[in-house]
């Protein structure tokens, strides 16, 4: 479980002077997002490109509809209808925040879409519009958004990955690859934002979603639709975007009440030094199956040079 390490009571975190963006946020997980932002006193540039039904049923932009539901409530925001699939609206979504609000504070990374299909099926093309969206669309928005927070010396970027790139599920491959870049994105982001006091981590949400309804999921239905709704994501959320979360390079997966931590392990393994004790060959490796797969007394390096130094020592112990 999840422990606030401030000792801070929830309603003790707040936003007032910060500016928010949040991708994706006309509906769904998104609009969880912004409305909890702007309901703890955070400015949020609402960015979605999508239409939903109006109070008179016409088709609305659903950023604007969140913008108006943030407003009613007492909150400051403003909307924006710019595709994070290129970098020109990338860039468009950061001056939005810029021209309105004069800063980034918090960038929630949660724009997506989906495609359904076994792999043997795909036809590759519709795989790019996947990527363009998660995986372009996480670069696009967050270079010029992490420019704007190096130079405050300030920031907090969540991104969203999934269990699907994680741990796997069939007839979604180019989700679950272009949430797996994503992953990858953040690893490099923790390290080369730390020196900058930019704090980058990544929610997997387990939530009923307009994405979700397609997918092959028969746990969704074993529970009342009001126990997977996205608000029950939106504290993580909120929290990493905090200036009390002192954690970078998270992942944690959040649904329906449940919070926990998703992180790789490297199993001590088995090693063979190569000059004492000669070359490894396939047979060490068969034969040594048991070991290299125990999960006993696993590490998780903070990075791939910290997993190198792991590798020198054996390497170097040669008592």
């Amino acid at each position: 479980m999840v422990h606030q390490s401030s000792g801070l009571p929830a309603g003790d975190f707040r936003y007032e002077g910060q500016v928010a963006i949040v991708t994706g946020a006309g509906s769904g997980l998104g609009r969880a997002y912004a409305m909890l932002l702007a309901a703890r006193g955070a400015r949020v540039v609402v960015n979605d490109i999508g239409m939903r039904p109006g109070p008179d049923g016409a088709p609305v932009s659903s950023a604007e509809l969140t913008v108006r539901e943030i407003r009613a409530l007492g909150g400051e925001a403003v909307a924006d209808t710019s595709s994070v699939a290129t970098r020109e609206g990338g860039q468009a979504i950061a001056e939005r925040a810029l021209s309105a609000y004069g800063r980034i504070d918090i960038l929630v990374n949660n724009a997506g879409n989906i495609s359904l299909t076994s792999f043997n099926k795909l036809d590759l093309a519709d795989a790019a519009p996947i990527f363009d969206v998660h995986v372009w669309g996480a670069f696009n928005v967050t270079q010029p958004c992490y420019q704007q927070m190096v130079r405050q010396q300030y920031g907090r970027i969540v991104f969203t990955t999934s269990g699907v790139a994680l741990f796997g599920n069939g007839g979604i491959a180019p989700y679950a690859a272009a949430k797996g870049g994503v992953f990858g994105l953040l690893q490099v982001l923790k390290l080369e934002g730390a020196r900058h006091g930019i704090r980058v981590n990544a929610v997997a949400p387990m939530a009923s979603t307009q994405l979700t309804e397609d997918v092959e999921m028969p746990q969704y239905h074993q529970v009342s639709e009001d126990m997977v709704v996205p608000e029950l994501v939106a504290p993580v959320v909120g929290y990493f975007a905090s200036r009390e979360c002192p954690w970078t390079g998270e992942t944690w997966s959040a649904g329906s009440g449940s919070v926990a931590r998703i992180f790789i392990g490297r199993t001590p393994g088995f090693f063979k030094h190569p000059i004492d004790q000669g070359a490894l060959t396939v047979e060490d490796v068969a034969g040594h199956v048991d070991r290299i797969r125990s999960e006993a007394d696993y590490t998780t390096p903070e990075s791939w040079p910290a997993e190198w130094a792991l590798l020198v020592d054996l390497l170097t112990d040669r008592k």
